[in-house]
C-alpha cells in the first residue's frame, strides 16, 4: 500500500511506520521535521499542516494515497482542511482520536464506541477531538472520505515517558526509586488503562484497506484495568524500589491548588477508564499482548539509556503540596478530636 502518515515521528506513529515498512508498504511522512524519523526507508514531506492553503497544495502535488493516517489533528479546522486535501485522493482516512471524547463519568462500564460524547468545553483537548469526529462522520456520510476513527487511551512506549498523576516528567521515577512519597488523586481505586504503542500500532495497520472499518470507530486500550494504587506499586516493583508510600489527596483540592499541573487528574484520572475492545479485536486484529509491567520495564530501560531520570529534588512544588496536605490534615484531626465524633 501507498500510505501517508501526517505526523509520523511520534510515539504511536513510530510503531505504525515500523510495521508498514516491515511488510513492504510505501510510507510517506508529513511533518515539520522537528524530530528525526527513527525508521529508515520512508519518504518525508516537510510542512506545517496549520498553514492550510500550503498544506492542501502540498498534498495535491504529492499525488494519491491508498490510505492516510492523521495522527496530529486536534481541532476542527485541521480535519476540515484534511477533507479538502484528500477528498477523491485517498481510499481511506484514518483519524487518531481519543477515549477522552466520552462523557465522564460513563453511564455504564465497560464503555463501548456508541457511548455519549459530551466532553466539557473546559477540557479543550477532548472537546475538540469530539468535534473533529463529528465533522469526519459527516464527511463520511456525504461520501467525501471513507473514514475510520481509532480511539486509544493512554499509550506509552520506548521513546516516551511513564505517566504519573501530575504529569509526564521522569522525576516521578526518581521519587519512587528514592523512596519518597508520591501523590495519588482521590483514594487510588479508580481504574486506569495503559496500552503499549506496539499493540496500538497493530490496530492502526489492521484498519488500512479494511472495508469493515470504513465508517466505524474503535477502542485500542489497555485491558488490565489497574487502579492507580496498583499502577504505582507495579512501577516501583519494576524499578526495584521499596513499596511506595502513597499519599491520597482529593482530586478537587489538587485541581484548586495546582490547576495546570493537576488538569488531567480533574478531567480524567479520577474517573474509571474501562473500555470494551471487542470491535477492534474482531475487525482490526487488535490484541493486548504486552503486560504493563513488561512495558514499563522497557520504557524505564530506554530512559536510563537516554539520560536517566530528572532529579526529584529539582521539583520543590511536589513536596510543598505534600507538606501542606499533611499539616492541614493533622490540624483538622486535632480540631475534630475535641468534638468526640
Amino acid at each position: 500500500m501507498n500510505v501517508l502518515i501526517i505526523g509520523g515521528t511520534g510515539l504511536i506513529s513510530t510503531g505504525i511506520t515500523r510495521l508498514l515498512v516491515e511488510r513492504g508498504d510505501s510510507v510517506t511522512l508529513y511533518n515539520r521535521g522537528k524530530r528525526a524519523a527513527e525508521i529508515p526507508h520512508t519518504r518525508q514531506i516537510l510542512g506545517d499542516r496549520k498553514d492550510y492553503a500550503a498544506f492542501e497544495a502540498q498534498m495535491a502535488e504529492a499525488g494519491t494515497f491508498d490510505a492516510v493516517i492523521d495522527m496530529v489533528a486536534f481541532v476542527p479546522d485541521e480535519v476540515e482542511s484534511a477533507i479538502r486535501a484528500f477528498k477523491g485522493r485517498t481510499r481511506q482516512y484514518v483519524f487518531c482520536s481519543t477515549v477522552d471524547v466520552y462523557t465522564k463519568p460513563a453511564a455504564r462500564y465497560p464503555v463501548t464506541e456508541d457511548a455519549e460524547r459530551q466532553p466539557r468545553p473546559s477540557f479543550p483537548y477532548a472537546f475538540n477531538k469530539a468535534k473533529c469526529e463529528r465533522i469526519l462522520e459527516e464527511a463520511h456520510a456525504r461520501g467525501d472520505l471513507a473514514v475510520t476513527i481509532i480511539r486509544p487511551a493512554w499509550t506509552y512506549g520506548e521513546g516516551g515517558a511513564l505517566l504519573h498523576p501530575l504529569g509526564w516528567s521522569s522525576y516521578f521515577l526518581d521519587r519512587l526509586r528514592k523512596g519518597k512519597p508520591v501523590i495519588v488523586p482521590g483514594d487510588g481505586t479508580s481504574f486506569w488503562a495503559a496500552c503499549h504503542r506496539d499493540d496500538v500500532a497493530r490496530a492502526f495497520v489492521g484498519a488500512l484497506g479494511n472495508e469493515r472499518a470504513f465508517g466505524k470507530s474503535y477502542h485500542t486500550t489497555g485491558e488490565e484495568w489497574l487502579t492507580w494504587d496498583a499502577y504505582h506499586h507495579i512501577v516501583a516493583g519494576v524499578l526495584g524500589a521499596p513499596a511506595p508510600t502513597l499519599v491520597h489527596i482529593p482530586t478537587d483540592l489538587l485541581g484548586t491548588v495546582a490547576p495546570k499541573t493537576a488538569e488531567w487528574c480533574v478531567e480524567n484520572f479520577h474517573f474509571n477508564n474501562v473500555f470494551d475492545n471487542a470491535a477492534a479485536r474482531a475487525d482490526l486484529g487488535f490484541a493486548y499482548t504486552i503486560p504493563f509491567a513488561e512495558g514499563a520495564r522497557r520504557v524505564i530501560a530506554w530512559q536510563e539509556a537516554h539520560g536517566g531520570f530528572e532529579n526529584s529534588d529539582d521539583f520543590p512544588f511536589y513536596d510543598a503540596i505534600l507538606e501542606a496536605w499533611g499539616r492541614l490534615g493533622s490540624q483538622m484531626a486535632e480540631e475534630l478530636k475535641a468534638l468526640d465524633l
